[in-house]
């Protein structure tokens, strides 16, 4: 009984390794929740939702970067923090949590 209930964990182990890893991180196209904004982050670069491209600063689950001169709230810090693979969290640079943005579909027509 007991080599079955191994062997059974065993293969259960081998099944879970062998399964495709979903991606993990903030990369990506996110939406606004009416979907009227966009942006893209792409390691250290974004294109922010006023259409500008800048860097910021970079980690596989969170991201914050300075408003450009040319944007409403300029030279405010947006902070992102990936909830999960679907979704990313705002927050005000107030440190009070903003909108939940979600991967894109596709990107809105402006």
């Amino acid at each position: 009984m007991r080599r079955k209930t191994t062997a059974a964990l065993a293969g259960a182990t081998l099944a879970m390794a062998a399964a495709p890893a979903l991606a993990d991180a903030i990369d990506g196209d996110w939406c606004s929740p009416d979907e009227k904004q966009y942006m893209e982050i792409h390691g250290p670069e974004i294109l922010t939702p006023g259409g500008n491209k800048t860097r910021g600063n970079y980690t596989r689950h969170a991201f914050d970067y300075v408003v450009p001169a040319s944007e409403k709230s300029a030279g405010q810090t947006i902070n992102m923090l990936l909830l999960n693979e679907e979704q990313v969290q705002l927050f005000q640079p107030s440190g009070a949590p903003g909108d939940i943005w979600h991967r894109c579909k596709q990107r809105p027509i402006s």
